[in-house]
């Protein structure tokens, strides 16, 4: 391993620290914003009606009255140590929440990615390159699924395929029930990165080396798979961390609407119930992976065309 590798390694580790502490730190400073007491949402809330010695035995606790900068320090500390804390509302680890709640949200977001990218790379081999409609239809499909906004896709398919046909659970923590939550999130993104996929697959099929393969007798259909499709795939690989960050956000809207459990039922209830730690914890681990998402793209970029690590080496 060259020097020039070492540093990159070294460089993008702080960088994805300094992402993490960033996104904790905008996020501890924006719920302090919020209006209300958070001893009373601990307590649950003004209907609840503790007394003032209550109240007041919960801020000495929690530190709530110490000064903002105090209350930063401590949390970095905690941070530093890998303690989230304690939930507020659920009187457990923050760290044991998430660890419990997003599994299956992981589960939904590479169900859903495989999902995108196994219809880019369909559009992509049957419509790009192609003259007259085909090429005109394939293109238009990928412009509608893009647009496709997750909450009203969601619903769609679940009046259709739960209600209408009854082909499948309106909601089920089998394998049944992961496939409309996927559906509804990886087609958008799957019409995003055939478009990607789309512009750089006609870019390469206009390359030397599609007609030297095909003057060597290769057929057409193993020159657009085998060689065109590698080269196209690239920027999509490389958006693909940015996608699966996109894809968790979107499971925020989806699990509400299948009501499935996950990170974003969590962070929907947290909010709502004012649970700083929570809130926390839960956006420092999604930003957490997709920071890994983002370094897993990388690699998988550097797979595909080994060429890479001679760029790489080169630029840095």
């Amino acid at each position: 391993m060259n020097v020039v590798l070492i540093r990159r390694i070294l460089t993008t580790i702080a960088s994805a620290a300094l992402l993490l502490w960033a996104v904790a730190t905008i996020v501890f400073f924006l719920q302090h914003l919020v209006p209300g007491d958070p001893a009373m949402a601990i307590l649950g809330g003004a209907s609840a009606n503790p007394p003032e010695e209550t109240l007041q035995a919960i801020r000495d606790q929690y530190g709530f009255e110490d000064p903002l900068l105090v209350q930063y320090g401590a949390f970095l500390t905690g941070l530093v140590q890998l303690d989230l804390g304690e939930s507020y509302t659920m009187k457990q680890p923050v760290t044991a929440i998430v660890s419990e709640q997003i599994l299956p949200t992981l589960q939904l977001t590479g169900a859903a990615l495989a999902i995108a990218w196994a219809l880019a790379i369909t559009l992509t081999l049957l419509t790009a390159g192609r003259r007259g409609w085909l090429g005109r239809l394939g293109a238009g499909i990928e412009v509608v699924f893009a647009a496709l906004p997750h909450f009203w896709l969601g619903v769609v398919l679940l009046v259709v395929f739960a209600v209408v046909l009854q082909w499948l659970p309106v909601v089920d923590d089998g394998p049944l029930g992961l496939v409309l939550p996927a559906l509804t999130l990886g087609i958008p993104l799957g019409g995003f990165l055939a478009q990607v996929t789309r512009d750089e697959f006609d870019v390469a099929l206009r390359q030397p080396f599609v007609l030297s393969a095909l003057s060597r007798g290769a057929r057409t259909a193993d020159v657009r798979f085998r060689q065109v499709l590698r080269h196209a795939a690239l920027p999509g690989i490389a958006l693909s961390g940015w996608g699966l960050g996109s894809l968790i956000s979107g499971a925020v809207v989806v699990e509400v609407i299948f009501s499935r459990q996950g990170i974003g039922q969590v962070l929907v209830a947290a909010v709502n119930a004012q649970d700083l730690p929570l809130v926390i914890g839960v956006t420092f681990v999604v930003a957490l992976v997709y920071v890994i998402a983002n370094i897993l793209s990388d690699a998988a970029s550097v797979l595909v065309d080994p060429r890479l690590r001679h760029t790489i080496g080169a630029t840095s």
